[in-house]
């Protein structure tokens, strides 16, 4: 009997000890203090360890503009990030440049179950978010250094708070949320709002939420309802977008170059100069969250009015760019608008740029559009505040609670809840001429992007991460 005690005993306290041993290693700050260069003094920013952040985006790197600006922040003010994420597309330049910070991308879950069906989605959804666990779980665990804080966007939150969560614990991390919306409303447009799934969620959102060490969200509004609905204990600050310094109003000369050099502008570049044509930009992720029928119907009503009532208004080039799972059908419904006659005075382009020739192509428009309608109301697009960086004022949707803490209506843009309101911004904008209100909007958009992302990051997040 003693002998098979004994022999239990020695098993269990083996697997212990396996157990402990393959656990992610902790970060520990008497160590980071010690750290040294190579040259054998101390570094700057030694005691934060030898690396500070761990940056965390359960999406494409290069499309989640907020978080490589948080990257290029930290490591801007002496510490290291590990940005983590999948890269489908290039990130900005200064990130890959940049000595002290290191990209660890994710592999992406098996194309096969990738599906926009609602019973599919069911069926691949948990299969989708195993493999993200486990993925997250190596690459977060073992491929990349303990730090002292984890920075993890959201959404998505299933299954990235949880897993940043009991890693944050296991290896002795501070957590911070970024909130750019919540997953729970998301996940509601794709199954309906009193799905039991969304249900789930946003309990689930809700539960992982209250150990996080703080918060950041996109609008005051967010912020508000994180406190109140949410009854967070730990800080929560707004920490507006604002944009990168890449974002530049353009000269008359630079934009002139710029519209013959790019390959969607090249034959009406002429036209925009001489004002005999509108260039109309939007930038989109062609998901549920914008109906650009919205768009298209103010097109065509537009391109009516101004071959009968409107005579005066001029031709509009609208240049759409962006990746997503709606883009072959609204694709389909401008092939069949335009063959039906109903865009005589619009042309309709999609594309996909670079970040310099998108930021370029903002600066070159006469009017950016936004048609984002914000699944929770306390949202915000980033699209918009690139686009103030830029110089260029602003039509979007406006039925939503957020909405007037980016846009001030006839000041730098204008907002719009139906096609009729569209439509007729576009006539009174466009048909004002040179000097009208684009013109005036135009100064209050230059104004507002007067204020870049280090005016309203550095006050907020360096005292949270101890920076200089």
């Amino acid at each position: 009997m003693i002998q098979t005690f004994l022999t239990i005993a020695a098993i269990v306290s083996t697997l212990l000890i396996v157990i402990l041993l393959l656990l992610p290693s902790p970060y520990i700050p008497s160590k980071a203090r010690k750290a040294r260069s190579a040259d054998g003094k101390e570094e700057p920013r030694a005691r934060y360890g030898s690396v500070d952040v761990q940056i965390l985006v359960l999406g494409d790197i290069g499309r989640s503009p907020r978080m490589q600006y948080h990257a290029l922040s930290i490591a801007k003010r002496g510490a290291h990030v590990q940005l983590v994420g999948y890269q489908d597309s290039e990130p900005h330049p200064d990130l890959l440049s940049n000595p002290r910070i290191t990209i660890i991308p994710l592999h992406h879950t098996p194309a096969s179950w990738q599906t926009s069906h609602r019973l599919s989605f069911l069926l691949f959804g948990p299969l989708k978010v195993l493999f993200q666990v486990c993925s997250l779980w190596i690459v977060l665990g073992y491929r990349t250094k303990a730090a002292k804080w984890m920075l993890v966007q959201n959404p998505p939150s299933i299954p990235s708070l949880a897993v940043a969560q009991i890693l944050c614990f296991l290896r002795n991390s501070q957590l911070i949320i970024d909130w750019h919306n919540f997953g729970y409303t998301i996940l509601a447009l794709k199954l309906g709002p009193s799905h039991p799934l969304v249900k789930v969620s946003r309990v689930y959102e809700k539960f992982f939420a209250r150990f996080a060490t703080v918060h950041l969200t996109v609008s005051i509004a967010m912020a508000e309802t994180l406190k109140h609905s949410f009854q967070l204990r730990a800080p929560v600050f707004a920490l507006h977008d604002r944009p990168a310094s890449h974002y530049q109003p353009m000269t008359p000369t630079a934009r002139s170059d710029f519209l013959s050099m790019l390959a969607e502008t090249t034959s009406e570049a002429e036209s925009i100069h001489a004002g005999r044509t509108r260039l109309l930009v939007s930038s989109t992720s062609w998901t549920p969250d914008e109906d650009f029928s919205v768009l298209l119907q103010a097109l065509v009503a537009y391109s009516l009015k101004a071959t009968s009532t409107h005579p005066q208004l001029p031709e509009i080039l609208a240049i759409l760019t962006g990746k997503g799972p709606q883009k072959e059908m609204y694709l389909q419904e401008i092939d069949r608008l335009r063959g039906s006659d109903k865009l005589e005075m619009v042309t309709i382009t999609t594309t996909w740029l670079s970040i310099g020739d998108y930021a370029a192509l903002l600066a070159s428009a006469d009017l950016g559009v936004s048609l984002h309608t914000s699944s929770s109301g306390v949202d915000l697009p980033m699209k918009v505040v690139d686009m103030f960086g830029a110089g260029l004022p602003v039509v979007g949707w406006s039925r939503f609670k957020a909405w007037p803490e980016l846009v001030k209506d006839h000041v730098n843009g204008r907002g719009f809840g139906s096609v009729d309101e569209l439509t007729d911004i576009l006539v009174e904008l466009f048909g004002s001429g040179e000097t009208g209100q684009l013109a005036r909007l135009k100064e209050g958009a230059e104004k507002e992007g007067n204020k870049r992302w280090d005016d309203v990051w550095d006050p907020i997040m360096c005292p949270i991460l101890g920076l200089e």
